[in-house]
């Protein structure tokens, strides 16, 4: 009786930092996705220069509400600050052998386009910022948070780092993308960045899950569901790069237009527009046969199964949001919802393939016992 008293008592500390942790790293989950919300809201506005300097936003910690508050000269002055940052950043790319890349760089005329002062794009922006900064203090909670379970699983505090680590080159990236005015593969890889953040804290909650929680549950051929969803997931990756490529060719197309006359937009935005909405179709497909496997395949009252269903109502979110741009002349409240959506649906998979991974050892460890 005693030694059941010290057990327990010894293994209370351990539940509560597994506990604290899981808390921690599953709010900054949510916290990313209303960063990707925002970060969408700063597109569909065109608000990505309302400040064209990084960290501070035209020079200071609190933005200007009036362009009187700014130098007569003040386009040149960021300008000229920007380039020098370039300057920096292609002499980077050129140590590192991307010569060609760093060519382009130096010879993109867009670069030199410096937006004028408009304080409603300013102070998006900027809350943009304030957001982001507010992550990464979450991810440093959750990387401190981590240390107490290396004893367990070293693996958690490991990854946790790592996140921070990448977290801050997002945020360098971040600032290049402003350097740059936007450059087009420099949204798509922060983009990229963004979701392998979300996917590795979606990975350290559920580990640190798995810690105090049994595998209990046991799904008919998780390998074959497994293998049908990943080619799902790796198919719904290449759509987001897609998406964010038709997104910098509206950008495009509205600059061409003075950001009037969106009902011509769509015809106007080329091949990859197509492509994009075509692969949509083969996303459905996949999506569609692997619900019907696994209402074959497993209980109603599972994870799985309630998992599922949760990721056919953001698969439709996300498939009548992007119908609703393309025959609706992209409306601007619609591209956040579209980008949100498809980022959730990236990790609700992502989360799904984590549980039929662990029916696949657990049906391993059942038929071999």
């Amino acid at each position: 009786m005693k030694k059941l008293c010290w057990l327990q008592m010894k293994q209370k500390p351990f539940n509560q930092s597994v506990g604290s942790f899981r808390r921690i790293s599953l709010i900054t989950v949510l916290a990313v996705y209303f960063l990707i919300l925002v970060g969408g809201v700063v597109r569909s506005t065109g608000s990505g220069m309302g400040c064209p300097d990084w960290p501070k936003c035209f020079g200071s910690l609190v933005p200007p509400t009036s362009v009187d508050q700014l130098p007569s000269d003040y386009q040149d002055i960021y300008l000229e600050k920007r380039l020098a940052k370039n300057d920096r950043f292609v002499a980077q790319l050129e140590s590192l052998g991307f010569s060609k890349k760093a060519e382009e760089i130096r010879n993109d005329k867009s670069i030199l386009v410096e937006e004028e002062f408009n304080p409603v794009k300013t102070w998006i922006e900027y809350l943009n910022r304030l957001v982001g900064a507010v992550i990464g203090l979450l991810i440093l909670i959750t990387m401190i948070r981590s240390f107490p379970l290396w004893k367990v699983d070293k693996v958690i505090p490991a990854l946790a780092v790592f996140n921070l680590l990448l977290v801050l080159f997002q945020a360098w990236i971040g600032s290049i993308v402003v350097s740059t005015n936007l450059l087009p593969w420099m949204i798509t890889l922060h983009m990229v960045l963004a979701l392998l953040i979300v996917c590795l804290l979606i990975y350290l909650y559920y580990r640190a899950n798995r810690l105090v929680k049994d595998r209990l549950e046991v799904t008919d051929n998780p390998s074959y569901l497994f293998n049908v969803l990943l080619a799902g997931f790796i198919l719904m990756i290449g759509q987001v790069i897609l998406g964010t490529q038709v997104r910098e060719a509206v950008d495009q197309v509205a600059f061409q237009f003075g950001g009037l006359v969106r009902s011509e937009w769509v015809d106007n935005l080329g091949i990859s527009f197509l492509i994009h909405r075509s692969y949509s179709l083969l996303i459905l497909f996949i999506h569609v046969y692997f619900v019907y496997r696994i209402y074959k395949l497993t209980l109603r009252n599972s994870v799985l199964f309630k998992l599922t269903q949760l990721l056919v109502v953001v698969l439709m979110v996300e498939i009548l949001s992007g119908v609703g741009m393309a025959y609706f002349a992209i409306p601007a409240f619609l591209q956040p919802i579209h980008l949100l959506f498809g980022s959730l649906l990236i990790g609700i998979q992502f989360l799904l393939l984590l549980k039929l991974s662990d029916q696949k050892q657990l049906l391993s460890v059942k038929l071999s016992s």
